[in-house]
Formats: C-alpha cells, structure tokens, sequence
C-alpha cells in the first residue's frame, strides 16, 4: 500500500480520508472503520497484515492504521439541503479565510487538483458543499469526500484551531458518476476532551444517499 504524495492532508502525510479508505480497499472491507495510530506518510510502501476481521498498515516495526469490518447498517444520516443552498453556503467557507492545511487533497483552497469541497457552516452548525466528481472517483475518493466536510463542523465554529481524523467509518452505497455535482453534508454530534464525534453524508444529484460516515476528530495540542 503506497500513498502517493498528492493525496495529503496535512504537509507531509496523507489525507485521513483517502488512507483509510486505501487501506479499507487494500483489504477488501466494507463497511470498514479505520483508526489511524500514526500520520499516514506519503510516498512510502506500507506493509498490510490481514486479520480475521480486519488488518493493519505497517510501516517497518511502526502501526499506522488498523481497519475492521463493521456493522452493516448505516448510521443516521446528515440532512440534507439543495444544491443551490450547497452551493451559497460554500461561498462562506471558513478554510478560505483561514486553513489550517490550505494544501490539503480534500478541502485546501491552495489546490488545483484536489476535491475543491469547501463546507460552510449552515446556521444550524451543520456544514454544505457542492461535489464536481472528478473522472476517476473510486471508493476510496468517497471515504475521501466524507472527510473534511464533517471535520469543518468542529473546525469552522472553533475559529480554524487544527484538528485532524483519528477514526473514520465509512458505509457507501453507491459511486456517482464521473461529472456529477453531488452535496455532502457534515455535522458534529458530541464528544469530550480533545476528541469530537461527527457525521457526513454524501447525496446524490437526485438527493439520494451515495455514503455516510462516522468520525473521531482530535484537535492538535
């Protein structure tokens, strides 16, 4: 399993996202949740061990991430709103005033072969964003896609202080086609500490659900 070094999140290692999902396809889970131990590094062959229900991400002695299978019904999801409000809301995203990461694979305003979501935050706390699906999207460009948008439900309303995946579970549905414009939605349910919980969901052009995801966020020291 290698990372190559334009999918980063943060500089230096890949984005949360797009390792699990690599790691949950290198595996050939899904459902799967992935729990990432150390920064995914990039350009760098990992080595995989499978389990019985899941596997692990190694790089030399070193535990990356650990993946298993999960439940296979969905949690809920994050209501949705229209394109167009996606569309308005996204003018506001925050990663644009100030970012954390503005490199990022997923949702850096500083890339111009990345995902372009930018999530601003609906009055309800809840974030929005419209999707241009680019022509390779894959599975793992989902476990992408449901990423960022639920982590700037807690990023955003903290005024950008850095936070980064600590555990993602992703259960997709279906792909979108190549050049569809699709919305996903994020939102914070809880947590304690230092840790927060959220949800995202990605909606088809039609409002149906592609894929949901439950996630740990951790804000950085």
């Amino acid at each position: 399993m290698r990372i190559a070094a334009r999918f980063n999140g943060p500089p230096g290692s890949g984005n949360g996202g797009y390792a699990c999902g690599l790691l949950a396809a290198d595996l050939r889970l899904a459902p799967a949740e992935v729990t990432l131990r150390r920064p995914p590094p990039l350009e760098t062959d990992l080595t995989v061990v499978r389990a019985e229900t899941g596997g692990r991400a190694l790089s030399g002695d070193e535990l990356i991430a650990e993946a298993r299978q999960v439940a296979a019904d969905n949690p809920a999801v994050v209501p949705p709103v229209s394109l167009d409000a996606a569309a308005a809301i996204s003018k506001e995203y925050p990663g644009l005033r100030e970012h954390p990461f503005p490199t990022c694979y997923v949702c850096g305003p500083d890339r111009a072969d990345g995902l372009a979501l930018f999530p601003g935050i609906l009055p309800d706390g809840r974030t929005a964003t419209p999707w241009h699906v680019p022509g390779d999207v894959s599975a793992v460009t989902m476990w992408a896609a449901l990423d960022c948008p639920g982590g700037w439900s807690v990023i955003g309303p903290n005024g950008g202080r850095p936070y980064v995946l600590g555990r993602l579970a992703a259960w997709i549905e279906a792909l979108p086609e190549p050049g569809d414009t699709c919305v996903v939605m994020g939102a914070h349910l809880g947590g304690a500490g230092r840790k927060a919980d959220v949800l995202s969901t990605v909606y088809s052009p039609k409002g149906t659900v592609l894929a949901t995801a439950r996630a740990t966020w951790i804000a950085l020291p």
